[in-house]
């Protein structure tokens, strides 16, 4: 006789028996000498406009390692096809070899097409092989370019999910980027407008988010030519030291002075034998 289920109510307020298993397996994990892993933070702040006559993608270039900034001058915009090109936030050498697979794989494409590749196949290519490993890749994407539909643009996340839309801005920055955007922009813009509303935006991002820092970075992609501007512009200049912090010997009283002399020895270097 087959058994009858019977859907039970959930039961009110809040439940913490996830709370209670991760503990059970951190402890598990403990005992036989292992760590879980831990959450790592990195910064960027990425953006892209679409205005009159094609594309505006920005980019700062800094990469941190944790606290530490690793690179100051980091590039951060990717060639994907000579009329596509692809900012990168998230793990940087996930940003890089991604954006280099997909570039290959669009260069073989267009071989067997004879034409130019279309932003919508890029695209599609990038969230295909993103969804297919379920966010691990740490690559968070902003996609543009111009072809024979026009000036394309998409915002592309680790899990797969594509957003195409008229300005769009990712990474850690990507919220005061998103506030001058949301202020300023305009549809039909001139190209010196939206290369000034980028540069704002990320330079935005550069002086509110502790992870976004140094220049700025520029591609300006139209149907006719492709301007990669690298620096653009050095929106956090480094200060010059105001004063001298040179002492005059003597400043510091000697309480105690103490020779010890240093014992010379020859260096000297042996064959390896090798017989």
């Amino acid at each position: 006789m087959a058994s009858v289920s019977v859907c039970s109510l959930p039961v009110a307020g809040f439940s913490f028996e996830n709370c209670k298993r991760n503990a059970l397996l951190e402890g598990d994990f403990s005992k036989k000498g292992h760590k879980l892993p831990a959450g790592r933070k990195t910064g960027t702040t990425i953006a892209g406009i679409v205005f009159k006559d094609g594309i505006v993608l920005g980019a700062d270039t800094r990469a941190t390692e944790g606290m530490i900034v690793a690179d100051k001058n980091c590039s951060k915009i990717h060639f994907i096809s000579p009329n596509i090109y692809c900012c990168g936030a998230g793990t940087a050498a996930d940003t890089e070899m991604t954006t280099q697979l997909i570039s290959s794989n669009l260069e073989l494409h267009s071989l067997s097409t004879g034409r130019l590749p279309r932003v919508a196949t890029a695209n599609r290519m990038l969230k295909q092989m993103l969804f297919r490993y379920q966010g691990y890749i740490g690559a968070a994407l902003v996609l543009g370019g111009v072809d024979c539909t026009g000036p394309q643009l998409y915002s592309i996340y680790p899990h797969g999910s594509t957003d195409k839309l008229p300005y769009v801005t990712m990474g850690s920055g990507s919220l005061a980027a998103m506030a001058v955007f949301e202020d300023r922009y305009k549809p039909d813009m001139e190209e010196e407008d939206a290369k000034a509303l980028v540069r704002e935006a990320i330079a935005s991002g550069i002086f509110n988010d502790l992870g976004s820092g140094s220049n700025v970075d520029l591609c300006v992609i139209t149907k006719n030519k492709l301007d990669y501007l690298r620096p653009h512009d050095i929106a956090n200049k480094k200060g010059v030291r105001s004063g001298s912090y040179k002492y005059k010997r003597g400043t510091t009283g000697i309480l105690k002075e103490k020779i010890i002399p240093l014992e010379v020895v020859e260096e000297t270097v042996q064959t390896m034998d090798t017989s």
